[in-house]
C-alpha cells in the first residue's frame, strides 16, 4: 500500500509529524506503524520519561491532552499513542489539542473499525496532519498481497498457491501474515519457492478441493471434477460457506464476461485488466468458448437468485443442496 510505504520510509528518515491518525477496517498497516513508532523513534533510555501509551477505553481526553503537552525530557520529542481510540469518550474533544500541538510532542491514534463524520471539526484538524484510512483489501488483490509479502521475506510462491492460501484464509491480512509466518519457520531453510504442496502439509489446506480448484472445474465444464469438489464441500459445509462460493462465483464470471468486451486480448493486457496473474489468462481464454456473453449474464441472475434462496428468503431448501442445484444449471 503506497501510503503505508511512504509513512515508513519517512519514519525511517527520522521526518516526523505532530499528529497521525490512522483509521479504517484494516488495523494491519497501523499495527505496523505503530509498533514502528514505539520501537524506533526514542532510545530505550528515553523512553521511561517520554513514552506514553494509552488504551481508549482506560483513559480519558483530559488525561491525553495534558500527556501531549508535558514538554520531553533530555530528549527531543515524547511519544504519545493512544490505541483502541474508538473506544476513547468524547474523543472529539481532542480539538482542542489539534488546534496547537505541540511541535516536540508525537501523537498517535489508533482508531479502528470505526467510521468517523469528514463533516466535522475534530476530522477537519485531523487532516491537516497525517490522516490515513486503511480499507480491507478485496478479495480478488489478496493472491498478489501474498506474492508481494513474501518477495519482501525473499521468497516466491506458485500463483495457484497463493490463490490457495488467498481463498482459504480470506483478506484479514493478520490472519494471512500470522499463516506465512508460520508457514516459514516449517518449512526448510533451503526451500525458496512455496507450492501448493507446502501449503497442503503444512496448513492444512486441501490443495485439491477449494474455491479455486471448482472454479478452474466449472470454467472448463469439467462435471465429474466439479462434482468430486461439491461432495468434499458438502462433507465439510462450515469450511466452505454458501455465501463465499457464490461471491467467489460472482467474482469469477463478471470478470470472464469483462473478457469478451475487452479490445486487447493479449496476455499482458488480460491480466492487467482483470487483475489476475498472467499464468491464469489461458484459463479465461478457454472458459470464454464455454461461457458467451448471455450465458454468463444468465449466470449472472442466477447467482442472485440464489444468493435470496440461501437467505431463507422464497426456498426453505438447505444450503448444500441449493448449491449443487444452482452449479448444475450453471454448467449446463
Amino acid at each position: 500500500m503506497k501510503e503505508f510505504e511512504s509513512l515508513l520510509s519517512e519514519l525511517k528518515n527520522k521526518i516526523y509529524h505532530p499528529v497521525y491518525f490512522f483509521w479504517g477496517s484494516e488495523p494491519y498497516y497501523m499495527d505496523r506503524l505503530t509498533a514502528y513508532m514505539e520501537q524506533n523513534i526514542l532510545s530505550d533510555s528515553e523512553k521511561s520519561f517520554n513514552q506514553t501509551i494509552f488504551y481508549g477505553r482506560d483513559t480519558n481526553v483530559i488525561n491525553v491532552i495534558e500527556s501531549a503537552r508535558r514538554f520531553p525530557m533530555m530528549s527531543n520529542y515524547q511519544l504519545v499513542i493512544i490505541k483502541e481510540a474508538q473506544q476513547l469518550k468524547d474523543i472529539e474533544k481532542l480539538a482542542v489539542y489539534l488546534e496547537n500541538p505541540m511541535k516536540s510532542t508525537i501523537l498517535v491514534i489508533n482508531y479502528k473499525n470505526e467510521s468517523i463524520d469528514k463533516r466535522t471539526k475534530f476530522y477537519k484538524l485531523l487532516s491537516k496532519y497525517v490522516c490515513v484510512q486503511f480499507e480491507k483489501i478485496r478479495d480478488y488483490q489478496v493472491a498478489k498481497w501474498i506474492v508481494e509479502y513474501l518477495k519482501s521475506k525473499k521468497l516466491s510462491i506458485d500463483p495457484e498457491a497463493a490463490e490457495l492460501m488467498a481463498d482459504a484464509i480470506g483478506n484479514d491480512l493478520n490472519n494471512i501474515v500470522h499463516e506465512i509466518d508460520k508457514l516459514c519457520t516449517l518449512l526448510s531453510s533451503d526451500i525458496k519457492s512455496i507450492t501448493k504442496q507446502h501449503i497442503e502439509k503444512n496448513i492444512g489446506i486441501s490443495k485439491d478441493f477449494n474455491n479455486f480448484e471448482l472454479l478452474r472445474a466449472i470454467g472448463r465444464k469439467d462435471i465429474v471434477r466439479t462434482n468430486k469438489i461439491l461432495y468434499y464441500f458438502q462433507k465439510n459445509p462450515k469450511n466452505h460457506p454458501f455465501i463465499v462460493i457464490n461471491i467467489n462465483l460472482l467474482n469469477y464470471f463478471t470478470k470472464l464476461l469483462m473478457y469478451h468486451y475487452l479490445p486487447d486480448k493479449s496476455k499482458q493486457s488480460v491480466a492487467s485488466a482483470l487483475e489476475i496473474f498472467p499464468n491464469f489468462v489461458s484459463e479465461y481464454e478457454q472458459a470464454a468458448k464455454k461461457y458467451p456473453p448471455k450465458k454468463i449474464e444468465t449466470i449472472v441472475s442466477l447467482l442472485r437468485e440464489y444468493d435470496i434462496k440461501s437467505k431463507g428468503i422464497g426456498s426453505s431448501v438447505a444450503e448444500e443442496e441449493l448449491l449443487q442445484e444452482l452449479i448444475f444449471k450453471i454448467i449446463h
